[in-house]
C-alpha cells in the first residue's frame, strides 16, 4: 500500500471522526432536546392512548350490538371462554387462542433467554396476533372477534370450530410438524352465499411485537427486521432504525419475517400475497423489553364456496442457514422460499464468500466440537494461510521499493522544488520501469482481501452458533463483552467498554505502527517528510473503529484482533527473513536486462508517464502565455 492511498484512506477517517465529533450536540443542547423529546413523547403517547381506547371503545360497543344481536350470523361464536391450547413437539412449543383461533405463544426449545432460561420465549400473551377479516354481503367476519370451539386436539393437531346461524362454520386446522413448522387451513363451509360472487381474497392482519432477545439492545436492534421475498426475487427488508408505516409493497410478495437477530416468526401463505400490501415497523425504546412492532397488512387468495382452504404455514425458530435451507424440502407448497436468506451475508460478492466457503469451513470446523472461539482462530489460521502469498507478493513489493529507496534518491536528488514534483514522479516511474517494480504491487493484493474482512464483519453477527457460546473471559460471543458498565450512555461509547474491542484498537495500532515504519524505509525526499507530519493522523483510524465496534459482538472484534496480531506476526517474519542484499541484486540483474532489451513501459506506469507529460506541457503552455503578458 503506497503512500497516497494510506493517506487517503487516514483523510476520510478524519473527516469522517471530525465530523461527528464537530456534530455532536453540547450537553445544553442534549439536556434540551431529551427535554423536548420527553414531551413530545408524552404528547404522542397521550395521542396514541387516546386513539386506542377510542378505537377500542368503538370496538367493544360493536362486539356488545352483535352479541346482543340474537339475528347475527355468528352470534354463538361472539359469545364464549377463551381456551389457551398447546402444541408441542421437541423443538417446538406453540399456544393457540380458542378466541380468534390464532398462535398466541411460542416457545422455542433449547436456546437459552436472555434470563438464563433453557427455553426461549419468541412470544406470548398478546404480543402477537393474527386477524382474518371476511368482507360479506352484509355482514362481515372478523375471527379476533370469534370463539372458537376446540376438537381433533393432540400435540401436532388441533381443530377450532364457530358455529354459523345457518349451519355453516368457519373451521380452523393446525398441524405442527416434527420440526419448527406449523400448517394453518381455514376454510369457510356452508357460507358462500353470504359473499360476492367474484369474491376471492381474503384480508389479514398480522401483528407482534418483536422482544429484545440479547444483551445488547443496539446492536441487536440492527439486525431486526420486517423481512420479505418478493415473488421470483431475493429478499429485502424495510427501514430497521426508522419509524415505517404502512409502507406500500407494489409486488407479489412469497414470506413475510418478525425477524429478531436470531429467531423469526415467518408466515408463508400456499398462495401469493398480493400487491399492495402494507407493512409497518415501529422502533422502540430502550428499556421496553421489545425493539420493534411489526404490523403487516394483506390479502391472499380465498374460496368462498369452501372447496379450497386459505393455507400458510407459519415457522417460528432460530436464524440457522441449514436449518432456514431445509424449510423449502419441508413447506408443502410449491414455492422456492429461499428462506436462508434470513441470515443476511452481505453484498453479491461478500455473500458468495460467505454462501460457499465460510458457512461450510465453519460447519466442518464445529462438527469436530472445537469451542467457537476456538472455531474462530482456525477460521482466521486457514484464511491467513489463503491469502498468504497475496500478503507475501504485497510485502515483497514494498520491499523491492525499500532496497531502491538510495537509487531512487540518487535519481530524483535534483527534484526537490515543490513545481519539480511531476518532474519527480516521472523519474521515479522511470527507474521502477527499469528494474520491473510496479509501486501498486503492494496495494491491491491487500485490497483483494477486503471482501474477506467484510464477509466475516457480516457472518459472525449472524452466525446463531455463536449464541451463548463462552470463550476465555467471553461469557457470550454473540454480544459484547464489558470490563466495566455504568447506568447512562456516555457519548460515542455508550453504557459500557467492551475488552475485546479495546484488544482489536490495540492490535490495530500495533499493526498500524509497524506498516508506517515499513513505509518509513521506501519514502523519498518530501514523501518522507511529509509521512512524519501524517503520522499522528494514522492513528485516528483506531479510534474511530473503538467507538464504532465497543457496541459489537465480542465473537467479531476477537476475530479481528487475532487477524491483526496474525497479520504484525506475519510482517515481522517476512521482514526478518527477507535478505535485501540478494533482493538487490536480482533488481539489478532485471535492470540489466531491461537495458539490453529495452521495453516501453505497460500499464499504469504507462498512463502515469503519459498523463504526467501531457501536464508538464501544459504547465510549459501555461508559463509561455504568462510571460507573453508581461512582455
Amino acid at each position: 500500500m503506497n503512500k497516497n492511498t494510506i493517506i487517503g484512506f487516514v483523510l476520510m477517517a478524519a473527516v469522517l471522526f471530525g465530523y461527528s465529533w464537530y456534530v455532536q450536540p453540547s450537553e445544553e443542547e442534549i439536556a434540551a432536546q431529551r427535554k423536548q423529546d420527553s414531551i413530545e413523547n408524552a404528547l404522542r403517547q397521550k395521542a396514541e392512548t387516546a386513539q386506542k381506547n377510542e378505537l377500542n371503545a368503538k370496538k367493544q360497543q360493536a362486539e356488545a350490538a352483535a352479541k346482543g344481536d340474537t339475528t347475527a350470523l355468528f352470534y354463538q361464536a361472539l359469545n364464549g371462554k377463551n381456551e389457551q391450547l398447546t402444541l408441542k413437539n421437541s423443538k417446538l412449543q406453540l399456544t393457540v387462542n380458542s378466541h380468534g383461533g390464532y398462535v398466541s405463544g411460542a416457545k422455542i426449545m433449547g436456546f437459552k433467554d436472555i434470563k438464563g432460561d433453557n427455553d426461549l420465549t419468541l412470544f406470548a400473551g398478546n404480543e402477537q396476533k393474527l386477524n382474518f377479516m371476511l368482507a360479506g354481503k352484509q355482514t362481515n367476519i372478523v375471527t379476533a372477534d370469534l370463539f372458537f370451539t376446540p376438537s381433533n386436539h393432540t400435540d401436532s393437531t388441533l381443530t377450532l370450530t364457530a358455529e354459523a346461524a345457518n349451519g355453516g362454520q368457519l373451521v380452523i386446522n393446525y398441524r405442527l410438524g416434527q420440526n419448527y413448522l406449523v400448517n394453518m387451513q381455514v376454510q369457510a363451509k356452508g357460507l358462500d352465499g353470504i359473499f360476492a360472487p367474484n369474491y376471492n381474497k381474503v384480508d389479514i392482519e398480522w401483528e407482534g411485537l418483536c422482544r429484545q432477545q440479547e444483551k445488547g439492545f443496539t446492536f441487536e436492534n440492527r439486525y431486526a427486521t420486517l423481512t420479505y421475498k418478493e415473488k421470483n426475487d431475493d429478499s429485502d427488508y424495510i427501514n430497521e432504525t426508522e419509524k415505517v408505516t404502512d409502507e406500500p409493497m407494489e409486488f407479489a410478495i412469497d414470506w413475510l419475517a418478525f425477524k429478531d437477530q436470531f429467531f423469526s416468526s415467518v408466515l408463508i401463505p400456499k398462495g401469493d400475497i398480493a400487491p399492495n400490501s402494507q407493512l409497518s415497523s415501529i422502533p422502540q425504546e430502550k428499556g421496553s423489553g421489545y425493539l420493534k412492532q411489526y404490523i403487516a397488512k394483506f390479502k391472499t387468495d380465498f374460496d368462498p364456496k369452501g372447496a379450497v382452504p386459505t393455507e400458510l404455514e407459519m415457522y417460528f425458530g432460530p436464524n440457522d442457514f441449514q436449518v432456514l435451507k431445509d424449510v423449502d424440502d419441508e413447506c408443502s407448497f410449491d414455492k422456492d422460499l429461499d428462506m436462508q436468506q434470513l441470515v443476511y451475508l452481505g453484498w453479491p460478492i461478500v455473500r458468495l464468500i460467505n454462501r460457499w466457503f465460510t458457512i461450510y469451513v465453519f460447519d466442518w470446523l464445529t462438527q469436530w466440537g472445537f469451542n467457537m472461539g476456538i472455531v474462530l482462530i482456525l477460521i482466521t489460521m486457514l484464511l491467513k494461510a489463503i491469502t498468504y502469498p497475496l500478503v507475501k507478493k504485497s510485502y515483497m513489493s514494498s520491499a523491492k521499493m525499500r532496497v531502491l529507496k538510495p537509487k531512487l534518491d540518487e535519481a530524483t536528488k535534483q527534484y526537490n522544488k515543490p513545481e519539480d514534483a511531476m518532474m519527480k514522479q516521472q523519474a521515479m516511474m522511470q527507474l521502477y520501469s527499469q528494474y520491473g517494480v510496479s509501486p501498486l504491487g503492494g496495494c491491491l493484493p491487500m485490497l483483494i482481501q477486503m471482501p474477506i474482512w467484510v464477509a466475516m464483519f457480516n457472518f459472525v453477527p449472524n452466525a446463531i452458533q455463536f449464541r451463548g457460546e463462552n470463550f476465555l473471559w467471553m461469557s457470550d460471543l454473540s454480544t459484547y463483552d464489558p470490563i466495566v458498565e455504568w447506568s447512562t450512555n456516555v457519548m460515542l461509547i455508550g453504557d459500557h467498554l467492551s475488552l475485546t474491542c479495546v484488544l482489536y484498537t490495540v492490535a490495530m495500532v500495533l499493526y498500524t505502527w509497524i506498516t508506517m515504519q515499513m513505509q518509513k524505509d521506501q519514502m523519498v525526499g518530501q514523501q518522507a517528510e511529509q509521512m512524519k507530519v501524517m503520522q499522528w493522523m494514522m492513528f485516528l483510524m483506531p479510534l474511530m473503529f473503538f467507538f464504532i465496534f465497543n457496541d459489537y459482538s465480542s465473537g467479531l472484534n476477537f476475530y479481528y484482533f487475532v487477524t491483526l496480531i496474525l497479520s504484525a506476526g506475519i510482517m515481522m517474519v517476512l521482514r526478518r527473513t527477507t535478505n535485501d542484499a540478494k533482493l538487490l541484486a536480482i533488481l539489478e540483474a532485471r535492470y540489466k536486462e531491461n537495458a539490453k532489451n529495452p521495453q516501453k513501459m505497460k500499464g499504469l506506469a504507462a498512463r502515469m508517464q503519459a498523463l504526467q507529460q501531457m501536464q508538464q506541457q501544459q504547465m510549459q503552455q501555461q508559463q509561455g502565455r504568462d510571460n507573453n503578458r508581461k512582455r
